[in-house]
């Protein structure tokens, strides 16, 4: 065991296009760690499945997820990435687990509460025990390093309360999963009108997808708030302007950001200037990626080959870790 890389793990769901957050606040990190770590990034559709339930589109989406974050950076022949169904022994965890979660403290989780109130007919099982299921998805690599949001906080922490009943009942077998993002503050990419961050569902012309056109790139950071500009030196920024400044420090060169930031303390900024810069900076960066998905996506042999590699790879952590799961219950009879 000396010498073993820590083992990462992360999934996310394909229930729509990725975007500008997805990049900065998770694919980024990925694409690091993939170096450092043995990582497990898995495309997580049975967690779908508590949402939308539908699954007519379920095969194209979760091609797309494959395809862009591949695009982005991440190297299956580094990173072990695969689709979570495939791995059936997730579901086998996922049941001993329920075992160990309760009622009362699987219905105060803040996003199960949220999901309630958001789609009030479909308060299915599997929206409750979802963090039941994300503790199962981790422990089956025995990951101890997962690279997560504030929004999930509280689910890793019910994934350690997990881990911690299951082996004082039945053994020492897995870590504690420990958030981890190399210490250093996680991105929040702001939407383009002021209001929070940018979602996969919600403000779609507020939110810049990997997948969108150079001329819908253009037209939805045109229309981005501003105002009429400060009307003293060194002024404190208005919160939807400071996000406007943030978005051009993840895409625009030094010189083009202080030039922007001078004009401002100036009171001289011309903000339809600084948003025809932004958004030219918007279409270099994500027109790469977003050739490359739909390069990738129209190479169905190709990911084909990625699912059946990445799952055979899945297969063989979660294999092993069952075994020593059954032998510690005791569920070895013969």
């Amino acid at each position: 065991m000396e010498g073993k890389k820590p083992i990462v793990m992360s999934g996310i769901r394909p229930t729509g296009y990725l975007h500008l957050g997805n990049y900065f606040g998770a694919i980024r990190n990925y694409v690091r760690m993939q170096d450092e770590f043995e990582c497990f990034f898995m495309v997580a559709d049975l967690h779908s499945l508590t949402t939308h339930p539908d699954t007519k589109e379920l095969k194209v989406n979760v091609h797309r997820v494959l395809a862009e974050n591949i695009a982005c950076g991440l190297n299956p022949d580094k990173a072990t990435f695969y689709c979570q169904s495939h791995i059936y022994e997730t579901a086998e965890l996922y049941l001993y687990l329920n075992m160990l979660a309760y009622k009362g403290e699987l219905e105060k989780t803040v996003t199960f509460k949220d999901k309630v109130r958001q789609q009030p007919d479909n308060v299915n099982a599997g929206l409750l025990t979802y963090p039941v299921l994300q503790a199962a998805d981790i422990i089956l690599h025995r990951a101890s390093l997962v690279p997560v949001g504030k929004d999930q906080e509280q689910h890793l922490e019910m994934a350690r309360n997990f881990v911690n009943r299951y082996n004082h009942r039945y053994g020492n077998v897995f870590p504690e999963p420990q958030a981890f993002n190399y210490n250093v503050e996680l991105v929040k990419v702001p939407s383009l009108d002021g209001s929070g961050k940018m979602s996969k569902s919600e403000n779609q012309m507020s939110t810049l997808y990997l997948a969108d056109s150079d001329e819908m790139i253009r037209k939805k950071v045109m229309k981005a708030k501003t105002d009429n500009g400060p009307t003293e030196t060194n002024s404190k920024k208005p919160d939807y302007i400071e996000n406007m400044f943030l978005l051009m420090r993840l895409v625009s060169e030094q010189d083009v950001i202080d030039k922007f930031e001078s004009n401002y303390n100036n009171c001289n900024i011309r903000y339809g200037d600084m948003k025809k810069q932004l958004a030219e900076d918007m279409v270099k960066f994500i027109a790469p990626i977003r050739e490359k998905v739909e390069g990738i996506l129209g190479n169905e042999s190709y990911l084909k080959q990625i699912m059946e590699t990445g799952a055979e790879k899945a297969r063989q952590s979660a294999k092993a870790t069952m075994e020593i799961v059954r032998q510690s219950m005791g569920l070895n009879y013969f």
